[in-house]
């Protein structure tokens, strides 16, 4: 498909048309510092002055009559919008009532959602014969955990304003990780990725095996990283003292720190070209600047490989991330702990006449990899919006999933059973279990944890190379646990437990886990209901009185696997799934996916 981008951000818009086959951009322009006398046109290498007097709207209109200029058609329209709250959470195709959910949160991206509003108004009345889809910043961080997600506010009240983190630059973030894995020749889900978007607008996120865990920016854009013209992270207590002055109001507190605050705030300017040259000639507020700026990248790279055990890769992206070199030195610096280690004069190499998409700059010892990844939205953009408006394959009939609902179990090594149970002891299979191959044992162990004890936890066999205990959420208050939320086989960095058997207890150094969920396919299945693998769909139980959505939950296709959801007993007890219970796909509806009853109850 033929994809026109239209990215808009506070004082500008860039637009690209895309074939999202293959990323190849058959037209680009953007426009400037709008609102500045600065403001220009840039279509290829050249540039346009606009003056001060263009408007965003105006700005809209100019790059839409460039593209018409080229002739050249497209398929659909493509809209970044930054904050998609809870609601919107995947590339959703914008109708009136879509429009009116992005304005109305607009107070959560003051900067961002108001821009993106005027650019849908406009090109939907100068496009109307084509569809347009709205893509969101906050979607990549959809599933975060709680613990990352949550304030720590009184609940009834978090929950009735929707106080939570939604971080953003998710789009740049969920680019950055596939790049690296490429690059890399891994899967996205074998690595522990520290994403910098460093520009105007800036955050680091936490992807662990590719999933967002973590992200520097919360409720709203503001949280987190020096920026631009925001503080990033400030102590509340400042900003109730600034208000009880009498100085500030609400408003004029949000303009100090939406606007006057940051780099600007610093220095009197949010470009880093300027404020480095201006450092370099000894000025004490820019080196301040850069220092301030610097700190708070490293400090959050040190937090969030704490909170992933370790990282494979830090990647520099965005503006000042793509194009500094100092930053990038600064904000490497004291990280040998991690085993990041810069090499000098290959981060001097990658600066703005730089084309390579993904550039390396770590030293040839460094055990970690330092990336620097050329940002490229609009062509993650456009797949994203290709695949949301490319038909599924015909089902040939109705898509339905059954349920399986997990109850805590073991996966052990021979190994291990034989220190459990004896020398040279086989598993006995009590009944085979619907995915090819593997059974229900009738051998049990107890799990014993610091503050409790489980008897009578399930083997199922056969054995497995390494060990995996599978557990719930109530299960680790029980045993006085905390067990990472994992697919099956990802135990890096796993914590252990003490299992017992009839020949006494044997401590698992690792492989505790709480599953995570997920839709077995095969190939076919996988064909037939338009997904990949990997994928990450929804999933709704429709039950009386007990609707309840899934999110995250994620798809995994082998040859090997019979289609099949599965869920802990946690969740099914929540969703009160019963036996029998099957899902089935929603084509273009909110959720991908939905779990209904097979029959009357």
């Amino acid at each position: 498909m033929r994809i026109l981008v239209l990215n808009c951000g506070s004082s500008s818009v860039k637009s690209a048309l895309v074939d999202s086959a293959t990323g190849r951009r058959l037209f680009a322009a953007r426009v400037e510092e709008i609102g500045r006398s600065s403001c220009r046109l840039h279509v290829g290498d050249a540039a346009t002055p606009l003056g001060a007097e263009t408007s965003f709207e105006a700005a809209v209109r100019r790059v839409i009559a460039e593209w018409r200029a080229t002739r050249t058609p497209a398929d659909a329209v493509a809209h970044r919008v930054v904050h998609g709250g809870a609601r919107l959470v995947e590339p959703t195709p914008i109708d009136d009532a879509t429009l009116r959910i992005i304005e109305e949160l607009s107070p959560l991206a003051p900067l961002h959602n108001p821009p993106a509003a005027a650019a849908i108004r406009i090109a939907r009345r100068e496009l109307a014969e084509l569809p347009h889809v709205a893509v969101f910043d906050t979607a990549f961080h959809a599933g975060l955990p709680a613990r990352a997600r949550e304030y720590a506010l009184p609940r009834e009240l978090a929950r009735r304003r929707g106080i939570r983190r939604y971080g953003f630059h998710g789009t740049n973030h969920a680019y950055v990780t596939a790049a690296v894995a490429a690059h890399l020749g891994a899967e996205p889900q074998a690595l522990r990725i520290i994403s910098c978007h460093l520009g105007n607008g800036a955050s680091v996120t936490a992807v662990e095996y590719g999933r967002s865990v973590e992200t520097s920016m919360g409720m709203t854009p503001m949280e987190g990283l020096v920026m631009g013209s925001r503080a990033g992270d400030v102590d509340p207590g400042v900003l109730l003292q600034l208000l009880e002055s009498n100085e500030f109001d609400a408003a004029g507190l949000g303009e100090l720190l939406n606007e006057r605050s940051g780099l600007v705030g610093l220095t009197g300017t949010n470009d880093m070209r300027e404020i480095e040259r201006r450092a370099a000639e000894g000025e004490d507020a820019c080196r301040l600047a850069i220092t301030l700026y610097a700190h708070r990248v490293r400090k959050y790279i040190g937090a969030y490989a704490a909170v992933m055990g370790g990282v494979d890769v830090i990647a520099f992206t965005g503006g000042i991330g793509e194009n500094s070199p100092l930053i990038r030195h600064r904000c490497a610096q004291r990280l040998e702990f991690l085993g990041a280690l810069l090499d000098e004069d290959a981060n001097r190499d990658v600066g703005p006449g730089s084309a390579e998409p993904v550039a390396v700059i770590s030293d040839e010892r460094s055990r970690a990899r330092l990336l620097v990844v050329r940002a490229d939205e609009e062509s993650a953009i456009a797949r994203e919006t290709a695949r949301r408006l490319a038909a599924p394959p015909d089902a040939g009939g109705e898509l339905r999933i059954p349920v399986a609902v997990s109850g805590r179990h073991a996966h052990l090594s021979q190994a291990t059973v034989e220190r459990l149970f004896g020398p040279g002891y086989a598993l006995q299979a009590q009944k085979p279990l619907s995915q090819k191959g593997q059974f229900a044992a009738r051998e049990t162990v107890s799990l014993i944890g610091p503050r409790g004890r489980i008897d009578g936890v399930r083997l199922l066999g056969p054995p497995r190379e390494r060990d995996q205990v599978e557990i719930s959420r109530t299960d680790e208050f029980t045993l006085g646990v905390d067990a990472p939320v994992r697919l099956s086989g990802d135990l890096h960095d796993s914590p252990g437990i003490t299992v017992e058997g009839p020949l006494g207890p044997l401590t698992l150094r690792s492989g505790l886990i709480s599953a995570r969920r997920h839709i077995h396919m095969s190939p076919r299945d996988a064909e037939r209901f338009g997904v990949r693998d990997h994928d990450t769909v929804h999933v709704r139980i429709d039950s009386a009185g007990r609707n309840l959505t899934f999110d995250d939950v994620v798809v995994r296709v082998s040859p090997e696997f019979t289609l099949e959801i599965h869920l802990d007993t946690d969740e099914a007890n929540a969703a009160g799934i019963e036996r029998g219970d099957r899902g089935e796909l929603i084509e273009h509806g909110e959720v991908r996916a939905r779990v209904s009853r097979s029959g009357p109850r």
